[in-house]
């Protein structure tokens, strides 16, 4: 394990992140608002440190895999602590701890926020939120598809029969071309969302900052009332379906981009999205069976569809923006709409949470363990299209869900002992380290985060850093072994 190379590639990736703090710091200059020097500061100090480290810190040679999980999370912590520059120089943080988690919710793409006047702050530190969010997500996609599969973890080894990912011989060339293509389908959502958006109506700064957090699964709003402010259907059925793009796998996107649509063809994309429709008819039927929407039959089942879709998708995706409050909806849809809280976006997206693919290969083992029990000389094996699992990765997978179960409850029994109600505690913790953003209770739709403690919010920031590194990368940094220099023999 090498510390200068891990400094020097953590370095290199800060000085992008100085770059990007200058756009946020034009913005605030044209619109006066007076955050500017917050920006310009910020990306002087961490284009310094950045530059420093990268200088001090060359190196010859290749990055082995234990080097590679270090320099994805330390990476990670990294531009969270320098993303939360601005909010400190420009004043609007409670506390340092507070900046930070704002910065790790923007980056891991959470949405979990810390102001409760969103519609106060200036029009740089806003678009700097968006823009952690659409950065964050993107360098995910990259991540799980074009890294994670290199460094093998995180049960994503499928992706290397079905995307175009690196080799060990030819990593560099191969997460180049890979990222290039990825980039493509991410800018080109994103700018089709804006103009939708303006075409709807929105102003071009709200449409920016949206398409930013839709694009990546992320939900920071530039309004207090999420996208419930927005009281047109159209601008709601818009993001409805950029969501759901979002939660697809990039790959697919691409492909039919240069006209191969195999989204059909894809048993994941089939399987997350006939859950999605399911959930959100099941809601739906319910809400209006409950009376939540007055009026005749045919004022009231447009809106209510349009909510139970919105709100599934949100959830399910990890986006969390709000168009209703789902904590006054009957409990049988709260339920059903807390169990999507486990679901997640398609691998190679930029949602959260489990991932539609495990969900999928962990129903495939069960039913085969039935059968076994009824054919216990069959030789069973869980198969994702054509192609059968094998008993390295669905060991993976099991391992994978059996930990992310463990954080999450690992988070809500710390967060009771440091006094927050249950059924806060549970939703605080899965909504981190899903990277949901709203949850229940004192963290619901219409709540936010800024009333803890800073050792709250450091144990959510944990979480969330966990979650989205796809669990592995991050505790694998806490194995002895890892750390330990390997003997050669001769």
């Amino acid at each position: 394990m090498s510390l200068r190379k891990i400094a020097n590639v953590v370095g290199l990736l800060q000085a992008f992140v100085a770059i990007a703090m200058l756009a946020p710091g034009v913005v605030a200059l044209f619109y006066g608002d007076g955050d500017a020097p917050a920006f310009f500061i910020s990306a002087l100090i961490t284009g310094a440190v950045a530059l420093a480290l990268y200088r001090l810190t060359r190196f010859e040679g290749d990055i082995t895999p234990r080097e590679g999980f270090a320099i994805v999370t330390l990476a990670w912590a990294a531009t969270a602590l320098t993303g939360a520059l601005p909010y400190l120089f420009a004043g609007v943080a409670p506390s340092p701890m507070a900046a930070f988690f704002e910065a790790m919710s923007g980056f891991t793409t959470t949405g979990a926020t810390v102001f409760s006047d969103i519609e106060a702050l200036p029009h740089g530190v806003l678009l700097w939120r968006s823009l952690t969010h659409w950065l964050g997500g993107m360098g995910i996609i990259v991540l799980v598809i074009a890294v994670l599969p290199y460094l093998g973890v995180g049960g994503m080894q499928l992706f290397r029969a079905e995307v175009p990912g690196p080799t060990p011989e030819r990593l560099r060339p191969r997460i180049t071309q890979t990222a290039k293509l990825l980039w493509m389908a991410y800018v080109g959502l994103t700018v089709t969302e804006i103009v939708l958006y303006v075409l709807g109506g929105m102003g071009v700064f709200d449409a920016v900052n949206h398409a930013f957090a839709t694009m990546a699964t992320g939900g920071f709003s530039t309004k207090n009332a999420s996208m419930a402010h927005f009281e047109s259907p159209y601008i709601q059925w818009v993001t409805i379906v950029f969501m759901y793009l979002a939660g697809v796998n990039f790959s697919l996107h691409f492909r039919a981009a240069t006209g191969r649509f195999l989204y059909g063809k894809d048993q994941e994309w089939r399987f997350f999205t006939s859950a999605l429709v399911f959930t959100a008819t099941i809601i739906a039927i319910v809400n209006l069976g409950a009376g939540g929407y007055p009026g005749g039959l045919s004022e009231s089942v447009e809106p209510a569809i349009r909510d139970a879709l919105f709100q599934t998708v949100a959830i399910a995706t990890t986006t969390g923006f709000v168009s209703a409050d789902y904590e006054v909806w009957v409990p049988a849809s709260q339920m059903t709409l807390f169990a999507l809280f486990f679901l997640g976006g398609m691998a190679g997206s930029t949602g959260g949470g489990i991932k539609a693919v495990r969900v999928l290969l962990l129903l495939k083992q069960t039913a085969n363990e039935l059968r076994r029990h009824l054919h216990p000389k069959a030789v069973l094996l869980a198969r994702v299209g054509n192609k059968a699992v094998s008993d390295d990765v669905m060991a993976n997978v099991v391992g994978f869900v059996v930990l992310y179960l463990l954080l999450c409850l690992s988070g809500a029994v710390v967060l009771s002992y440091m006094g927050i109600d249950i059924l806060t505690s549970i939703a605080a913790s899965l909504s981190a380290v899903g990277n949901v953003g709203p949850g229940f209770g004192l963290v619901g739709p219409t709540e936010n985060y800024g009333w803890m403690d800073s050792m709250q919010l450091g144990l959510l920031s944990f979480l969330m850093l966990v979650g989205r590194l796809e669990i592995y990368t991050v505790l694998l940094l806490f194995h002895p072994e890892t750390w330990k220099r390997r003997r050669s023999f001769h």
